[in-house]
């Protein structure tokens, strides 16, 4: 589904992060209250070791604890593609609890769906979203092996 550009995040959203495509994501920390004024999402992807609260757009959760990684790999990665091809045409978002190391590990894992090398995908969240994005070595290993399929 292809939406209109005001459908898109704009340059002056919070925590988004503009992919080389053309595709952007916004990440953010659900610790942090949303600011009233900002855009709603049509879509987005929970990482939590328990089921968020509901939320009134479309959304996915992903169970992965806090400093870990997702408790199951191939959903996930499923779960990522999604997202991935959604954000060409929707406001997408991926948020945790803190809006660094699971949310930076997800956004490096679109970042290689986009075409960004996955050694260098770490590197490119940390410089377009947050420079403490990936908090672990575990998660940046994960984000390599994403990068293989």
């Amino acid at each position: 589904m292809m939406a209109g550009v005001s459908d898109l995040w704009s340059e002056r959203d919070a925590g988004v992060l503009h992919l080389p495509s053309g595709r952007s994501v916004r990440g953010r920390g659900l610790r942090h209250p949303l600011d009233p004024t900002a855009p709603h999402p049509s879509y987005g992807v929970y990482l939590l070791g328990r089921r968020p609260p509901g939320v009134p757009w479309e959304s996915e959760w992903i169970r992965w604890p806090d400093f870990r990684l997702p408790a199951d790999t191939a959903p996930a990665r499923a779960v990522l593609a999604v997202a991935w091809e959604r954000a060409a045409g929707e406001r997408v978002e991926i948020a945790c609890g803190g809006g660094r190391g699971r949310t930076g590990t997800a956004l490096a894992c679109l970042a290689v769906l986009d075409g960004v090398p996955a050694p260098e995908a770490v590197a490119y969240v940390r410089r377009h979203y947050d420079r403490r994005a990936v908090e672990t070595p575990w998660q940046r290993r994960y984000v390599l092996r994403f990068g293989r399929g």
